[in-house]
């Protein structure tokens, strides 16, 4: 088991059986994105990349909340006036950890929405690979409350999961929803009550650690690269990423399920996994 004990200020990780839990540990702020909580989470995902023990990843908050969003004092306020090199540098560091590296990390990531979920906290969400909420959970995209649009890549990510019709409704209103009306407009794949939220992702995780890691690292990046491709480019692409799978597959998982589908008549392939020889 990896030790992470007050490594970092503003997130606490913990890696059990498997299972990297990042929490972000704002809770008196309900979990708000500050600057340095930007730049701790990118040396999160970082470490947590090369650490063995972790294979799948589940990003929550402390307390009440998952994150209300970007720091309003921290990020904005307390930076007005400041060069302008210093707040690109900010926003940088948002950008690198929210999306950047999320979106196509090297091992499963799980969302698990246990609270207050707003604005800014829209990108990470839908990097994360798959999302589970409570279903007490409240959503909202309150920018235009206070004057603002959608920041960063906010209105992408509702863009690229929320119907059109729903996702502008939120955004033009400022209108909250709870976690079963996030489920129902494909913005997370599930909502329970908040009393069987961690159960719930320990199941979804369990599964996912039975599935061979590079298969499944190819397997969920290039669906997420193929959303942006042609179909000729798409051919092309994922012909090649099949093939690289092949070459780099250690446990060369595509010979041994054939085996096991074909030759020794033990697998069934659309209600099971083959057996790893871990």
């Amino acid at each position: 088991m990896s030790n992470y004990q007050d490594r970092w200020k503003t997130v606490a990780v913990e890696v059990n059986n498997g299972i990297a839990w990042v929490v972000l540990n704002r809770p008196e702020k309900r979990n708000a994105m500050s600057p340095t909580l930007n730049r701790e989470m990118i040396d999160v995902l970082q470490t947590l990349e090369l650490d063995h023990d972790a294979e799948v990843v589940v990003l929550t908050g402390a307390g009440e909340s998952w994150t209300a969003g970007m720091d309003l004092k921290e990020y904005f306020r307390e930076t007005d006036g400041q060069p302008e090199i210093v707040q690109e540098r900010m926003r940088r560091d948002a950008c690198d950890w929210q999306w950047k590296l999320l979106r196509f990390y090297n091992k499963p990531t799980i969302a698990m929405v246990n609270g207050w979920c707003f604005g800014g906290a829209f990108t990470p969400l839908v990097a994360c690979d798959l999302a589970v909420a409570a279903d007490e959970a409240i959503f909202g995209l309150s920018e235009i409350n206070w004057g603002i649009p959608p920041g960063n890549l906010v209105s992408k990510a509702v863009a690229d999961t929320m119907g059109h019709r729903a996702a502008l409704h939120y955004i033009m209103t400022g209108d909250p929803f709870n976690g079963v009306e996030a489920t129902q407009m494909g913005l997370v794949n599930k909502s329970v009550p908040r009393a069987q939220l961690r159960d719930e992702v320990i199941k979804l995780a369990e599964k996912l650690k039975e599935k061979n890691p590079v298969v499944l690292r190819y397997a969920k990046n290039g669906f997420k690269r193929c959303r942006e491709l042609t179909w000729e480019q798409n051919e092309d692409y994922l012909y090649a990423k099949l093939d690289q799978c092949i070459g780099r597959d250690q446990e060369k998982g595509r010979a041994e399920g054939l085996k096991q589908f074909l030759d020794d008549k033990t697998l069934k392939p659309g209600l099971q996994s083959y057996k790893r020889n871990k």
